[in-house]
């Protein structure tokens, strides 16, 4: 699940790295935003192409994981369908973060910048996970906030929720716990916050596109 939420997010951002500032500075965007195309239109179908095709490659690497795992070992998942839209969705704002930076910083600080705030998100979750193990009621807030603050956190816990969620036993203590981020179950609050984050987001991009002096 970390090895698809991760391979899933580098493809995302790569492939929206510089669309914005970057082809603005190199001088092919500028033919493009005409009309009738229009800025928005153009920055739409951009994010509209990157995170099809990121959350399709990540639908793609998990349900071979799926096959693989289930062929080889005996496992499947307690949540076939579930984790995997999980994923998508998460990888899809990603996506959407890496368009918001390209509208403001170069090709390089974007690519830093997003990673960053990936790494971030995870780490909140983590928090979220040792102040649960540990029962401290403040460090699981901070780390649920921060989670809710990147939802693509929050959807990755939900999905590894999911994925184990009828596992008992020691295993089912095992894979709550990690090592690549601690599983929590989501309510629908979440999902509704994740879809309206990502309209959010597509739309403060757009905004700052429109203001943009090319």
């Amino acid at each position: 699940m970390f090895a698809t939420l991760f391979l899933g997010a580098v493809l995302a951002v790569f492939l929206t790295l510089g669309v914005v500032r970057g082809d603005a500075e190199s001088g092919l965007l500028q033919p493009i935003v005409v009309r009738p195309i229009g800025r928005t239109t153009m920055l739409v179908a951009r994010f509209v192409g990157a995170a099809s095709l990121s959350a399709a490659y990540v639908l793609i690497v998990y349900f071979a994981a799926y096959a693989l795992t289930e062929a080889t070992g005996g496992w499947a998942p307690d949540h076939l369908f579930g984790p995997a839209l999980g994923l998508a969705l998460a990888v899809a704002i990603i996506a959407a973060l890496s368009l918001l930076a390209s509208t403001v910083l170069s090709v390089t600080a974007q690519g830093i910048v997003v990673f960053m705030v990936f790494g971030a998100g995870l780490t909140a979750g983590l928090l979220a996970q040792i102040g649960r193990a540990l029962n401290s009621d403040s460090l699981h807030s901070i780390g649920r906030v921060a989670s809710w603050a990147f939802p693509f956190e929050g959807l990755y816990a939900a999905s590894l929720h999911a994925l184990i969620s009828g596992t008992s036993g020691l295993t089912g203590v095992v894979l709550q716990l990690g090592p690549f981020g601690g599983s929590e179950a989501a309510g629908p609050g979440l999902i509704a916050w994740a879809f309206a984050y990502l309209v959010g987001v597509v739309a403060l991009a757009a905004f700052l596109f429109s203001r943009r002096d090319l």
